[in-house]
C-alpha cells in the first residue's frame, strides 16, 4: 500500500508540475474533487435557483443540441439527478414544443409572473418559451423566433430596479458582437430603436488570433449599487484561450469599460477553453459562476461543465480558484 501511495503521489506531482508553467492552480488540486469519472457535458451552462422548491436546475448546450434542452436538478450543487425534464429523454424543451429545427444553444431561465420562461437560441435566432415548472415542458403558443433582421445568439434578460427588461444578446456578422435592447412588456420582442452595441473583442487577451474575426459572446449582467457588471466570453470557443472578463458601466446601455486582464482563463485554472457561463447566487447569497471547459488539453468536445465561487470587493470581482470543480453526472 505504501509503495502504491508513493507512486500515485509522484504521478500527481508530475502532472501538476507539467502544467505549472501556464496555470496558477491545476485541476488536480483545485476544489478537491475536480477529477470526476463521469462529468456533466453541458456547454454554455446556466443554473437557475428556484425559490419555490429551493432546488438548482442546470441547463445548457448538449452534445445533442439539434433536439432541445435537457435539465438536471440538485439540492446542493454537488449531487445532480437527471436528466429530469418533463419530456421524453429528460428534455425540458424540444423542437416539437418550440420554434427551431436545430442549434439549440445557450438557454437562460427566469421566473416571470408565477411561471418560468426559457430564453434560448435555435437556428441562430432567439426564442422564448414558458412552463409552469423548471423541468418543463417549455412551450410556445405561437412557434416563432423574436423578430430580427440579423442572426442572433446567446440571449440574457436583465431586469433593472425600475422594472425595465433588457435583452443582452450576440449579433452575428463579421464576428460575434454583444448588443443590448429594451424588451417589450410581453418579452416577445425588443424595441429596436433602443438597440446599442456593447462590446467587441480586441487584440490581446480577448483576441489571441485563433480565428480571423472578433468573438465576444455569452453575456451575463448584474447590478451592484449604481454599477452594471457584464461577464462575457472572448476568443473562439475552440481556442484554448477562450476566457471570461467582466466589464462595467454606469447604465444598462453602457458605455462599458473593459478589464485589462481576464477573470477566468487557463492561466488561472489550468484547463483550456474556460468560458461562456452564467453568474448566479446560491441559497446563502453566495455568487457562483457556472461555465464550460474543453474536454482535455487536446480535445474540445464534449465540453465539460464546471463551477467556481466569485467574490466581490465593492464592484470588483475575483474568483476563488480553490473552489473550481467539474460537475458530476448522477
Amino acid at each position: 500500500m505504501k509503495k502504491t501511495s508513493i507512486l500515485a503521489a509522484l504521478f500527481i506531482l508530475l502532472l501538476t508540475t507539467a502544467c505549472h508553467h501556464n496555470a496558477k492552480t491545476s485541476p488536480a488540486d483545485a476544489g478537491g474533487d475536480t477529477l470526476v469519472t463521469n462529468p456533466l457535458t453541458l456547454a454554455d451552462p446556466t443554473i437557475f435557483h428556484c425559490e419555490a422548491d429551493g432546488m438548482y436546475y442546470l441547463y445548457g448546450t448538449s452534445p445533442h443540441s439539434n433536439f432541445g434542452f435537457q435539465v438536471y436538478r440538485s439540492a446542493d450543487l454537488r449531487h445532480w439527478e437527471g436528466p429530469c425534464g418533463a419530456l421524453e429523454g429528460g428534455y425540458a424543451l424540444t423542437r416539437n414544443t418550440s420554434v427551431g429545427e436545430g442549434g439549440f444553444w445557450a438557454p437562460q431561465i427566469i421566473a416571470v409572473n408565477g411561471r418560468y420562461a426559457m430564453i434560448y437560441t435555435s437556428d441562430e435566432r432567439l426564442g422564448i418559451a414558458f412552463a409552469d415548472n423548471p423541468c418543463g415542458p417549455f412551450t410556445q403558443e405561437v412557434k416563432q423566433h423574436m423578430p430580427a433582421d440579423m442572426k442572433q445568439i446567446d440571449p440574457f434578460v436583465f431586469f433593472d430596479n425600475d422594472g425595465k427588461a433588457y435583452l443582452y444578446h450576440v449579433r452575428l456578422g463579421g464576428g460575434n458582437h454583444i448588443w443590448v435592447a429594451e424588451l417589450n412588456d410581453d418579452l416577445q420582442s425588443v424595441r429596436e430603436e433602443t438597440a446599442v452595441h456593447c462590446l467587441t473583442s480586441e487584440p490581446g487577451w480577448e483576441d489571441t488570433g485563433f480565428v480571423d474575426v472578433p468573438i465576444t459572446e455569452g453575456p451575463t449582467v448584474i447590478r451592484i449599487g449604481d454599477t452594471y457588471l457584464m461577464f462575457y466570453s472572448c476568443n473562439d470557443f475552440r481556442s484554448p484561450d477562450y476566457a471570461v472578463g467582466c466589464a462595467t458601466a454606469p447604465s444598462p446601455l453602457g458605455p462599458w469599460t473593459k478589464p485589462a486582464t481576464p477573470l477566468i482563463h487557463r492561466s488561472v485554472l489550468g484547463v483550456n477553453g474556460t468560458g461562456h457561463g452564467d453568474l448566479f447566487q446560491d441559497g446563502t447569497g453566495k455568487w457562483r459562476y457556472v461555465f464550460h471547459t474543453h474536454q482535455s488539453d487536446s480535445v474540445v468536445a464534449p465540453r465539460r461543465t464546471a463551477i467556481v465561487d466569485v467574490n466581490f470587493e465593492g464592484t470588483t470581482p475575483s474568483i476563488d480558484a480553490s473552489t473550481f470543480r467539474f460537475l458530476q453526472r448522477p
